[in-house]
């Protein structure tokens, strides 16, 4: 919902900088998030029919724990008209291993087919193992690789698909 967006920027942002802080640059992240973790931005993709966009939110208190995001693909791999991108899937770490990840990619797998696609893609950052291995076991597998701009620096990536 529209409502949703400034709370889908803050745990974008939250969960980005919980991900990758310490691994990635801080001056790269604070540039990414100011640039792609925006309200207008989660706006943009709530208000697209192309688009679905999950917010998760903590049992007491409504807070904000995470989110996905299923959009028109824009991935460096071959693409057909049935393909989606589950740009982002996120939890805050402290609620991994809690089910909520394999809650949000069940959600997103059903949100795909009810679109009527048959494929999902994703980008992942090459040195985030967890994720990779997380993907992996929700039957995902590597179709390609890119080049992603976190800040100032780039970055490689995984690109993985699964046939729904």
């Amino acid at each position: 919902m529209a409502e949703d967006a400034a709370a889908l920027a803050l745990v974008a942002g939250a969960t980005l900088l919980d991900t990758f802080a310490g691994i990635l640059s801080g001056r790269d992240l604070v540039a990414h998030c100011a640039a792609n973790n925006t309200a207008a931005k989660f706006a943009t993709w709530v208000n697209d029919p192309a688009s679905v966009v999950i917010l998760a939110e903590a049992a007491n208190g409504a807070a904000p724990v995470g989110y996905s995001v299923l959009t028109t693909p824009d991935l460096p791999v071959e693409t057909v008209p049935n393909d989606i991108e589950l740009r982002r899937i996120y939890t805050l770490s402290r609620l991994h291993g809690s089910g909520l990840g394999q809650a949000l990619m069940v959600r997103a797998l059903e949100d795909a087919r009810v679109l009527a696609k048959r494929r999902v893609l994703l980008g992942v950052y090459g040195g985030n193992l967890r994720a990779r291995a997380f993907y992996e076991r929700q039957g995902f597998t590597p179709v390609g690789t890119r080049q992603f701009l976190v800040g100032e620096t780039l970055h490689d990536d995984m690109v993985y698909a699964r046939v729904i």
